[in-house]
């Protein structure tokens, strides 16, 4: 579904050239597969999404969705940032409507697939809350909920439950997961953390720093659903570990010894 092929990026910066962030990146991801971006800050993981989802243009090389060339942003790439971007005035049916709204779909029609979407992620019982009265974790269930309404092809996450608790990343990380098995959209997902590649993805693009950022990619042989402390799981970490610290392009990414993630 998604082909990369020879992507440089550089970025310019009040006219002048920086350091290249990617160079001669080439990646190919099939329809339906659940795919992890690794790496630590600043190795040009964020970068190689926002070209995807069409936000900002290669310097070099190109990508293909569909075999159709990505031009910029399209319904068909579906976007969950960091920070659930939610508008404030609007209730949460409203904010998860917006797009059916501007799709000219009519209001019963917008009701229909808003509560179905809020039911999927557990929010229909705050429909008619605002944001400001909902915690971080509710709000990036909503911001997940009005992506999924538009019904795109693939969905792109850039470390959506990075600002979470402990507990709440957890919850909706196995959220997230019963949310892609219902649907089984292709999911390309940004992360630092070895241990939630390792829970979510099917496959593990190694990212090390720029700009020959791709280190390494593991298809992962754990079934699901996934146990955080059974001997398989803690063996694939390790086996990823040992990648990642055996190239020596890469850095290894840093996790508090006390967390999963």
């Amino acid at each position: 579904m998604i082909r990369i092929e020879n992507i440089s990026k550089r970025y310019r910066y009040n006219g002048h050239e920086s350091a290249m962030i990617l160079s001669d990146i080439n990646l190919t991801i099939p329809e339906g597969q659940f795919v992890c971006l690794l790496g630590p800050s600043g190795c040009g993981k964020t970068t190689l999404l926002n070209l995807v989802a069409g936000f900002i243009k290669p310097s070099q090389g190109r990508i293909l969705f569909n075999d159709a060339r990505v031009t910029g942003p399209g319904p068909e790439r579906g976007v969950v940032f960091q920070d659930a971007t939610l508008f404030p005035w609007l209730t949460v049916r409203q904010n998860v409507e917006f797009g059916l709204r501007q799709r000219g779909l009519n209001n019963n029609n917008r009701t229909k697939i808003a509560t179905e979407y809020l039911h999927l992620v557990g929010m229909a019982l705050h429909a008619n809350a605002y944001p400001h009265t909902l915690s971080g974790g509710m709000r990036q269930r909503i911001a997940i909920a009005r992506v999924l309404a538009l019904e795109p092809q693939a969905l792109l996450m850039d470390e959506p439950f990075s600002s979470l608790d402990i507990n709440s990343r957890e919850h909706l990380q196995d959220e997230l997961l019963r949310v892609w098995d219902a649907h089984r959209r292709t999911l390309l997902y940004v992360t630092h953390s070895v241990e939630e590649a390792v829970y979510l993805a099917d496959r593990v693009i190694i990212m090390g720093p720029a700009p020959k950022s791709i280190c390494g990619d593991m298809i992962l042989p754990l079934k699901r659903p996934r146990k955080h402390f059974s001997d398989e799981f803690r063996s694939v970490i390790a086996s990823l570990r040992l990648s990642l610290d055996a190239l020596p392009c890469c850095i290894k990414p840093s996790e508090k010894k006390s967390g999963r993630i």
